[in-house]
């Protein structure tokens, strides 16, 4: 099927089924905050619009100094992007015509970037349902190996991996002069994270790439960085164009460093929605990662193939992610974003109409 490769957007869904988009639905399909942006960007958003005459400062100076003084590292280690997107696409281009492996499955962009930017890709295949990530399954690739992608906690399976073992990866490709590109899109949604940052100051190899855009909900303004020792930093921003980043999404930035109760409530509702979800797919015989953040994999354990599942739910109205386009899922399951109470309820509804029918 010629589906979009990304989630959002469902008209295009539709349109790629030969469908018209309901004029009720819900999209499950992004993984954004559900509780939406923290009101402190409203009640500012009068004062940000008096900024839009004004052309952006280039270097983000104010944005990258709050974020230093908050990861306790140097100014020149951090590189401010329009989101996590333009970030890895950067980075695909500072490894033009490398090679590169891509853990799989996750975020579709990095082999998208790195192929536009003539990479070789690679994949280093996780096996589900658990997903796990072994050093000693991957170590043989790394030899060949100029970079490697990682996504942690990941996308789609939204599972953290150990510590532990990310530190033991890193490691062992700075000894095989290999790249370890980090992403941590989703790091904020876990409680007691523990940051890979301050690791910068160790690993010459090691790029980490953080979003905001997920967090503070704000896919339309999109901001991100990126933090990795300063030569790195300075190479990788050569390639970003100028006024990337707008003056609305510089400022919001900087509001939203002071939001840490915020973040704390967002943890919070979360983790209990998370529950309560889970609790409902083991009784109904519905498989899902064991995800510690904002969105899930699941499937249904009575169906080998997930696309009659995934087609009854479009037509109930309720729009999750395909993953046709990820490399060891091939549409065996699909992915949810965790909602508000009502649009989880709603969810678990229609999912009991299912199970009652199959």
């Amino acid at each position: 099927m010629n589906l979009p490769s990304h989630g959002s957007n469902p008209q295009h869904l539709f349109k790629s089924l030969g469908l018209s988009l309901p004029e009720k639905y819900i999209d499950f399909s992004a993984n954004i905050n559900p509780l939406g942006p923290p009101p402190a960007l409203k009640e500012k958003w009068n004062d940000f619009y008096q900024e839009i005459t004004v052309y952006p400062d280039p270097f983000a100076e104010k944005l990258r100094q709050r974020i230093a003084d908050r990861e306790q590292i140097s100014v020149d280690s951090i590189l401010i992007g329009n989101g996590g997107a333009e970030l890895i696409t950067l980075v695909a281009r500072f490894l033009s015509g490398k090679k590169v492996i891509v853990a799989e499955p996750s975020f579709s962009e990095y082999e998208k970037a790195c192929r536009a930017n003539d990479c070789e890709i690679q994949y280093h295949s996780l096996k589900g349902p658990h997903f796990e990530l072994r050093i000693d399954e991957l170590l043989p690739s790394l030899s060949s190996a100029d970079a490697l992608f990682l996504c942690n906690p990941n996308n789609p399976t939204g599972i953290q991996y150990p510590v532990s073992t990310v530190l033991s990866i890193i490691q062992e490709c700075e000894r095989q002069n290999c790249f370890v590109i980090l992403d941590e899109a989703f790091y904020d949604f876990l409680v007691n994270y523990e940051s890979f940052i301050p690791y910068i100051n160790k690993f010459s190899n090691l790029i980490i790439i953080r979003s905001m855009t997920k967090m503070f909900a704000i896919p339309g303004i999109r901001l991100g960085y990126l933090a990795a020792a300063s030569d790195l930093i300075a190479e990788i921003s050569k390639y970003q164009p100028h006024w990337s980043i707008n003056s609305i999404a510089l400022l919001a930035g900087e509001l939203f460093l002071q939001n840490e109760e915020f973040i704390k409530t967002t943890q919070v509702y979360i983790s209990e929605e998370r529950q309560r979800l889970f609790t409902f797919f083991k009784k109904h015989d519905f498989v899902m990662t064991s995800s510690q953040v904002n969105f899930y994999l699941l499937r249904d354990s009575n169906q080998k193939e997930q696309k009659n599942l995934f087609e009854f739910l479009l037509q109930k109205g309720i729009i999750p992610r395909h993953t046709y386009n990820f490399p060891g899922l091939e549409g065996n399951w699909l992915r949810f974003a965790i909602k508000s109470k009502e649009e989880n309820s709603k969810l678990m509804e229609v999912l009991l109409e299912w199970r009652q029918l199959h």
